[in-house]
């Protein structure tokens, strides 16, 4: 079973990436970390009921790997968006088998962070990168749980696709989430948020 573990934000640079975050929600992304195996780094906001919201871009000051980032932020361009959505797993390995698409799993850490991510050979993830990323925590607390602050709730995830329900059946027997819709357009994510401001949508 996959749930929903949080959101990417994307950018060419992590400001522009958190920048755009902040702007849509009306709240301050706190610092993240580095990843050095895949040269990135990124900044974090906790949500309501477990989930959290990262603004992440390659990092200008590592050096680079010799294989594909994660993400597949070595291609992107354009305006920082939400681009990814990450769902957590109990057993990767087991998720992999069903799933095999997802990717080869890589060990990482940050801090005293350890997980598994499934990632593609070539960093891009299928459906136009529309496909969940899957992630296997390996410690506890997971940074969901500690990352969590009230007033910033996720009702709707939508992801848009040209193809959008030949992925929804495809993951249908995997997550059960009334949070996540599938809609048939251009490839994209959508997510609104209930605040005590009002309804807040980050694109």
């Amino acid at each position: 079973m996959l749930t929903l573990d949080h959101l990417a934000v994307l950018g060419t640079s992590l400001a522009a990436a958190q920048a755009h975050a902040e702007a849509a929600l009306g709240r301050v992304l706190r610092p993240g970390g580095r990843h050095p195996h895949f040269a990135t780094h990124n900044a974090l906001l906790g949500l309501e009921a477990g989930l959290y919201l990262e603004a992440i871009a390659i990092d200008p000051d590592a050096k680079a790997p010799g294989y594909p980032r994660w993400f597949g932020l070595d291609d992107f361009t354009g305006a920082p968006r939400l681009d990814k959505w990450i769902c957590r797993v109990d057993d990767l390995d087991a998720a992999l088998q069903a799933l095999p698409m997802a990717g080869q799993p890589v060990a990482l850490s940050r801090g005293d962070l350890r997980w598994r991510m499934a990632v593609p050979e070539d960093g891009r993830l299928p459906w136009g990168g529309l496909f969940p990323a899957l992630i296997e925590w390996q410690t506890a607390p997971i940074p969901g749980d500690t990352l969590s602050e009230p007033g910033l709730r996720l009702d709707r995830l939508t992801v848009t696709h040209p193809e959008a329900g030949a992925l929804q059946d495809l993951l249908a027997p995997y997550i059960a989430d009334p949070r996540v819709g599938f809609e048939t357009g251009a490839a994209g994510l959508r997510a609104r948020f209930a605040t005590p401001e009002g309804e807040k949508v980050l694109t």
